[in-house]
């Protein structure tokens, strides 16, 4: 750990696979993230042009759109661009027993200003509970496959059964496009992934747990034409601007670091992630704000060396209390489950070289 490297530009270093750097010292990540960036070409016409097809295709339906939400900046700022735009948007929120109050607030602030119907799908936190477990005795990294293959899950899902045609989402290049090193997390559609880590750990059956897999997504697009659109991707987003906005307009608390409107995504990001796995996603995500020209490399560093990914040791143990509470675990059985070695998601079943090879016919095709 003592010889790694870090990018001239940019925040990412060695601890990211696939990592390299050019004679300048400037890493893969922020030069292709670049590339990416500058492909986006911001247009009147094509969001006046999504609009009215997402209009066309919701005529004599009460929705016209399906706008997934967490309470987090993202997704809150579509749904009030959504809004801002005339459109008629099913909200759906995922409950997996997570939410932290803040980000309740913030929910509830904004659909009911906009008086917008919220559509929540609660899993039974038992059952939830007892997968979480099986995940955590498989000494995967990406526990988090559960709640983001259910959330994608209960989108697709909402979006067919009221025959919607859009699902406007808060997934977006400014803040999140720079690409995923490998060893961070986890191909999300992984459906036998997920089953089978749930057979050898746990053997339960699912009963509300909404799950997704290639086939089921294949089916959606090819013949539910139904479309994921990366909505503020249409506009110049800008995260410190949006928040002031919906701060503004719906009285938005803001959270430190990304995601962490999740209780478990912040003590999981902030504690399990760099203890057991020697991940730190605060690395990828400044990245991506500095070469995005919304955050300072001064800055990012700063905050790196100057400071774990809590504001405080005391919200750390506060989180760590509430995790151990929560999950019916000792301090020993979190200290074990750190201690053991990672392993690979490809050491149980998976779909991915399946969804691999879909995903070069559908853009061939395309």
């Amino acid at each position: 750990m003592n010889n790694i490297k870090i990018c001239s530009r940019c925040v990412m270093d060695t601890s990211a696979e696939g990592i390299y750097f050019n004679d300048n010292s400037i890493c893969n990540y922020c030069l292709e993230f670049e590339k990416k960036l500058n492909k986006l070409k911001k247009n009147n016409n094509d969001i006046v042009d999504l609009k009215n097809k997402i209009k066309l295709s919701g005529q004599n339906k009460e929705y016209d759109c399906v706008v997934g939400l967490s309470g987090g900046v993202d997704s809150c700022f579509t749904l009030h661009k959504v809004f801002e735009m005339g459109l008629r948007p099913l909200v759906v929120h995922m409950d997996n027993g997570w939410n932290s109050e803040l980000a309740q607030n913030n929910i509830e602030n904004i659909v009911k200003k906009l008086n917008l119907d919220l559509f929540t799908y609660v899993i039974d936190w038992n059952e939830y509970k007892n997968m979480m477990n099986s995940f955590f005795d498989s000494d995967v990294i990406d526990i988090e496959l559960l709640m983001d293959n259910a959330m994608l899950s209960v989108n697709y899902q909402q979006a067919s059964k009221n025959n919607i045609k859009y699902i406007l989402a808060g997934t977006n290049t400014a803040t999140e496009g720079m690409a995923m090193p490998n060893n961070m997390n986890w191909f999300k559609y992984d459906k036998k992934n997920i089953l089978n880590i749930l057979k050898i750990y746990g053997n339960q059956k699912i009963k509300s747990f909404p799950i997704i897999s290639t086939i089921d997504l294949i089916y959606y697009i090819l013949f539910k034409k139904i479309k994921w659109i990366s909505f503020l991707d249409y506009f110049n987003y800008n995260k410190k601007e949006s928040i002031e906005t919906l701060k503004s307009q719906y009285n938005f608390k803001p959270y430190p670091y990304k995601h962490y409107e999740s209780v478990f995504t912040r003590f999981y990001q902030g504690y399990i992630l760099p203890k057991k796995f020697k991940v730190d996603k605060r690395k990828l995500h400044f990245s991506t704000l500095i070469i995005s020209k919304q955050m300072q490399r001064d800055d990012a560093l700063k905050q790196l060396t100057s400071q774990h990914a809590y504001l405080s040791d005391e919200e750390l143990q506060n989180d760590k209390e509430y995790f151990l509470k929560k999950m019916s675990w000792s301090e020993e059985k979190l200290q074990n489950y750190l201690n053991r070695p990672a392993r690979s998601h490809l050491s149980y079943p998976s779909e991915k070289k399946f969804y691999d090879i879909a995903l070069k016919f559908y853009n061939f095709f395309k």
